[in-house]
């Protein structure tokens, strides 16, 4: 194997020690909260053929990948035919089919061989290598998995490689930040999340206390497991955590010829706008930026990057987007939110200063708060806002049905706050309160529970 990789592949000379000597799997073992994703399941039980697993950066796809080869040493899988690559050191597609050629050699005809190419959309043309090796025969015997933190590898390798994909069911895999579910368990798991959510009413006010304090935190945390590990081992967010993503959003935007100063002024125009209804012409109106276009280009490239969130307004009577309406732009997680604003506006002590005085206050705290639970939905389900002659938060659609659900993360309701949802027989209201109840005969319910319910058998993919 090339020199410049076995650092990632140290099961090649001691298998039984990778786990110490990987450095993805030495990190993970020094945190106070380490966690296992489902998708590992998966991974684990795939049968030949060209798997992708998307996400943003710094969520722990490579992390999981190298818990995944430790999983397959451990079920007796021979070290030899297990190998990563990390596409940041591959310039192009033959450098790229020459590695996969001298790794597979002529062993893909005798037992099942796991490829993992890290970060494939940094190589140029990598799909030209990968779509040879396939009609080459040479990925038959083959569990390749590409990785990116592109959105497009996903819908790239949809569109490059029909009918080469393999037999299993799901070959995409998009992997979020940990849900508000996935951390109230890795936290706390003496709680039995599966009982509270099929017996709401009987949660013990103990119980609840720790939802709403665990709620609290994941506003701070988000699904990060670096934050979260942060505030449970120093007591806050380390400015180096808020800088190392921050980087890598303006390093990733760099690398697709765009200018730093421009995603500083959309990134602020974002956050100022948080939530609220926009387009791209008045945008483009109150930034140096000339053209819409540019302005759509740019959040395009922070969206590929599961960076941002695009909530269009609902067409009710098709059930998709209204194209001509305005949109909601917001952070795919609490943790990118508070990455982003210590970038735009940098301060000595972001935690302190920035952080918790954000989260604290009751209107930016309802900001944080709609945008995590419509983050939460669009996992699962097409999401949008409606806009009439009121206005809904969310409204997920299911099965050909839409879910109006109005977000109030305040100690007060006003009538005019629930008149637009009260017009649906299905619409609900997520309050911060902790019973249940009737308004108008809408149904209300405490939201952090009903947060926990926004989750499906698999979550980390999609």
């Amino acid at each position: 194997m090339d020199p410049r990789f076995l650092p990632h592949n140290s099961h090649l000379d001691n298998s039984a020690g990778f786990a110490e000597q990987d450095p993805q799997l030495r990190r993970l073992s020094r945190q106070i909260y380490q966690y296992r994703s489902q998708l590992l399941d998966e991974l684990t039980a795939a049968s030949p053929g060209i798997y992708t697993l998307g996400g943003g950066r710094q969520i722990g796809k490579s992390t999981l990948l190298k818990q995944w080869m430790n999983e397959l040493l451990a079920r007796g899988v021979a070290p030899e035919s297990i190998s990563f690559f990390t596409g940041e050191l591959i310039d192009d597609h033959h450098s790229l089919l020459g590695l996969m050629q001298a790794q597979l050699g002529d062993s893909y005809t005798d037992s099942v061989n796991y490829l993992i190419i890290d970060e494939v959309t940094y190589i140029r043309h990598w799909d030209k290598a990968v779509k040879y090796v396939a009609d080459a025969g040479m990925l038959e015997q083959t569990v390749l998995v590409l990785t990116g933190s592109d959105l497009g590898l996903i819908r790239d390798a949809r569109m490059r490689f029909p009918g080469r994909r393999g037999r299993a069911e799901v070959v995409d895999f998009h992997m979020y930040p940990l849900s508000f579910r996935e951390c109230l368990n890795l936290k706390n798991p003496g709680i039995n999340v599966t009982e509270i959510i099929c017996q709401p009413g009987g949660v013990e006010a103990d119980t609840f206390d720790t939802i709403y304090k665990e709620f609290d935190q994941y506003l701070l945390h988000g699904g990060y497991l670096t934050a979260l590990n942060d505030l449970a081992e120093y007591g806050q967010i380390n400015k180096t955590t808020l800088n190392t993503y921050s980087d890598w959003i303006r390093g990733d935007v760099m690398k697709r010829d765009k200018q730093e100063s421009y995603l500083r002024e959309i990134l602020t125009a974002i956050i100022k706008r948080y939530n609220s209804q926009v387009t791209w012409n008045a945008l483009a109106r109150d930034l140096s930026i000339d053209h819409p276009k540019t302005v759509a280009d740019y959040i395009d490239v922070l969206v590929n990057m599961d960076a941002v969130f695009v909530q269009s307004a609902l067409l009710e009577d098709k059930l998709v987007a209204a194209p001509k309406k305005a949109r909601k732009l917001m952070f795919c997680d609490p943790f990118i939110f508070h990455a982003a604003h210590a970038w735009v506006n940098p301060v000595g002590d972001p935690y302190n200063s920035q952080i918790l005085p954000l989260v604290r206050d009751p209107e930016w705290a309802s900001r944080l708060v709609e945008a995590s639970v419509i983050t939460h939905h669009r996992r699962f389900f097409p999401t949008y806002y409606i806009k009439a002659r009121g206005e809904v938060d969310v409204a997920y659609v299911s099965n050909g049905q839409c879910y109006p659900v109005e977000i109030k993360w305040t100690n007060q309701l006003r009538p005019k706050d629930i008149k637009q949802v009260s017009q649906y027989p299905q619409g609900e209201i997520w309050t911060k309160t902790r019973s249940w109840g009737d308004i108008n005969t809408i149904k209300t319910y405490p939201l952090p529970l009903k947060l926990l319910q926004i989750v499906g058998n698999n979550e980390s993919h999609g």
